[in-house]
């Protein structure tokens, strides 16, 4: 396989026209960028090879299997909407997100996503924040779907540090795809972003506010979908074979926190999402995605503005969206888990 090196073009920037702009609400406090720890004593890697966290034998011992090493567990839809997304709870899987509707054809998808540590209960919780690409039967065993963002994942890290990660799968969660390069699939070409490196500094509740940007997107020309991370730094790409239905377009895009609720002692998880507060703190004290973006058809990216929610319990995490000419389409999200109204 030939290992491209760059897409054959970026996503142009479709200028909002002033009618289309709503009256600012004002966000205020100071948001900066996250950046990764390991820079941080200067290491970088030399030209022509690329970071790789290195996976040990406590890291495999942790999962339940070899084959569960570096996967998700497949979520089923017992009992959805028929206009509700891929993430209805099944194996304990919990979900705040915002969503596009089906109607549309995407090739892409943007945002810039808060940074915060969540709590995790018990060493085979985490607790995410991602974007999904999608395209498929979300109650089939066909589903495509890209995912990044930042994760918490005791179990398949070791440790309690929100890290940047991928994920790939081409048949619902079932036998294909994997966490970042713990598999065949994601290629990487940059060689200052370690995909499941730690990201730093974080947010700290009441205090400054740190987020990344990804961007992931479809090459017109040659159908590889590619990852960009803060200011349109090229991470990497999936290839277009590794899929079915993406190899076409997307039909759907997620943008939001999961969790894990695996009901120790019968109770519902004390696993946090976001920053571990529910919508209505706002800003500085939970968790946000800002500047929703779609790509269309001929490669432009654009605002989102019609977008639905959804929590499956908003006692235990939640959601609420709003609009404003600096943040564009964006919602805060998250909640504590566990607590009297969420037993």
């Amino acid at each position: 396989m030939t290992i491209e090196r760059v897409p054959s073009e970026m996503p142009k920037v479709k200028t909002l026209k002033q009618d289309e702009a709503r009256e600012s609400m004002g966000n205020v406090g100071a948001v900066k960028g996250a950046w990764q720890m390991w820079h941080g004593n200067g290491t970088r890697c030399p030209k022509g090879t690329v970071p790789i966290r290195r996976s040990s034998l406590h890291d495999v011992l942790r999962a339940k299997s070899l084959f569960d090493f570096g996967k998700k567990q497949r979520r089923f839809t017992p009992t959805r909407r028929t206009d509700a997304p891929d993430v209805v709870s099944g194996n304990g899987h919990e979900h705040a997100i915002a969503y596009t509707g089906t109607s549309q054809e995407v090739f892409g998808a943007k945002a810039t996503i808060n940074v915060w540590d969540p709590s995790i209960q018990v060493v085979n919780e985490f607790s995410l924040s991602q974007i999904w690409v999608l395209s498929g039967s979300f109650d089939g065993s066909d589903l495509n779907s890209i995912e990044a963002g930042w994760q918490v994942s005791p179990e398949l890290y070791g440790d309690s540090r929100p890290r940047l990660f991928t994920y790939w799968t081409a048949d619902s969660y079932q036998a294909t795809g994997c966490y970042n390069l713990l598999c065949a699939g994601f290629v990487q070409t940059n060689s200052r972003i370690a995909i499941g490196a730690a990201i730093s500094p974080i947010s700290l509740y009441a205090a400054n506010q740190y987020d990344i940007t990804i961007l992931i997107w479809k090459d017109p020309k040659l159908g590889n979908w590619w990852m960009g991370f803060g200011d349109n730094t090229l991470v990497g790409y999936w290839p277009a074979e590794l899929f079915t239905h993406l190899a076409d377009h997307a039909t759907m895009v997620e943008w939001g926190g999961e969790v894990v609720n695996s009901r120790a002692n019968g109770q519902h998880t004390s696993t946090q999402m976001g920053s571990g507060h529910f919508a209505e703190e706002g800003f500085g004290k939970s968790s946000y995605f800002r500047n929703l973006e779609i790509v269309d058809a001929d490669n432009s990216l654009s605002s989102v503005h019609d977008i639905s929610t959804l929590a499956e319990n908003t006692n235990c995490y939640n959601i609420k969206s709003s609009y404003n000419n600096e943040w564009g389409t964006y919602f805060y999200y998250g909640g504590p888990g566990n607590n009297p109204r969420c037993p």
